[in-house]
């Protein structure tokens, strides 16, 4: 079972990899819903686990449908993540029509040139996200995962979409669906009797009174590992 935990320092990412997490999403403002952090943020983090790095990439919070500015802002934010080690990125782009944005996603993949990818939670706000799931799967090469909450604000509330684009996932070769938000150690269990994922990924709930301005409660981490293993 793979866990992976935001992360947005050094710190965050010694105590996460020190109590269970297999991976880690590396993130800057939280507030604005996850930003690419700083060189030396992304260079210290690589620097200090030895457990796999993704690190966002997302130069604002409005939407995630970018102007030509905003996609050479992420290509060259990409460029930067590989040069320091990192091992994947976290990404992702809509049309206005609420698509998935193949056009630049091929930019990206060929940019990103073997890191790991996973397209995150724009895919919650696609007009149709089994449809726009049916388009990464064409791209399983190169898109490892799909971080998603089944198109609702929390993973529980989005059940029934995951479990269709987890079938989905089974019946070719895929991107992992990986469950996220509002998971706890309150609910994992519940969430993975439903859904059997492999994969599941935490924010605020493994952090001291479930706040990004705290730090990260190993312990929570710890106590998920034995839940779900």
């Amino acid at each position: 079972m793979l866990i992976e935990v935001i992360v947005q320092g050094a710190e965050d990412a010694k105590v996460a990899e020190e109590f269970g997490a297999n991976r880690l999403e590396l993130v800057m403002a939280m507030t604005e819903g996850g930003l690419t952090p700083s060189y030396g943020v992304i260079k210290d983090v690589v620097r200090a686990v030895s457990i796999p790095v993704h690190v966002m990439v997302r130069p604002h919070g409005y939407s995630f449908t970018y102007s030509e500015d905003d996609k050479r802002v992420i290509l060259e934010d990409i460029k930067v993540c590989k040069e320091l080690g990192a091992a994947g990125i976290v990404f992702g782009s809509l049309t206005e029509n609420g698509e998935i944005d193949e056009t630049f996603l091929k930019k990206v993949i060929e940019t990103s040139d073997g890191m790991k990818i996973t397209f995150h939670r724009a895919i919650d706000e696609a007009k149709d996200i089994i449809e726009a799931y049916k388009i990464l799967q064409k791209y399983s090469d190169s898109i490892h995962t799909v971080l998603t909450s089944g198109g609702e604000p929390k993973a529980l509330d989005g059940i029934e979409n995951l479990k269709a684009m987890l079938a989905l996932s089974h019946e070719k070769p895929s991107p992992v669906i990986m469950p996220g938000s509002g998971l706890s150690h309150n609910n994992i269990v519940e969430l993975h009797q439903k859904l059997k994922a492999t994969e599941y990924h935490f924010g605020s709930a493994v952090r001291v009174n479930g706040k990004f301005s705290e730090p990260i409660n190993g312990n929570t981490i710890k106590t998920i590992r034995e839940l779900i293993n």
